[in-house]
């Protein structure tokens, strides 16, 4: 009974362990890496300011500003495809390129883990 409780409790602490890796190149090509864990309900947004990253975000997450354009360096294909609503406000900055998107339009998942981002626009 012991074993099977400690093997259930070993196993509960693993799971809460479980991290999904991102690395972010800042604007001066220096890059950091990123852990977050696996059962966040956050976007990359807010998980960039967590982390102190420099990114504006102005319009707090809401897909109004564009201040917080990254560029998908690399990840799953699905990544690099914004929504028409996110491509409205890509449309309207100059270093908008096709592998550009918002991080406050992008959840965090366990699909993310391994990707590179780059923060794009103004400080």
């Amino acid at each position: 009974m012991q074993i099977a409780l400690s093997f259930v409790l070993f196993a509960f602490c693993f799971q809460l362990k479980k991290m999904i890796n991102l690395t972010i190149e800042d604007r001066d090509g220096s890059r950091r890496p990123v852990e977050i864990p696996e059962d966040i309900s956050l976007s990359l947004m807010e998980v960039l300011k967590a982390t102190d990253h420099h990114i504006l975000a102005t319009c707090g997450g809401m897909a109004l500003c564009a201040t917080c354009h990254v560029q998908v360096v690399e990840g799953p294909e699905k990544y690099f495809h914004p929504s028409d609503q996110e491509l409205d406000l890509l449309d309207t900055l100059p270093d908008a390129a096709h592998d550009s998107r918002l991080a406050c339009q992008l959840r965090i998942s366990e699909d993310m883990d391994g990707m590179v981002f780059r923060i794009l626009g103004e400080e």
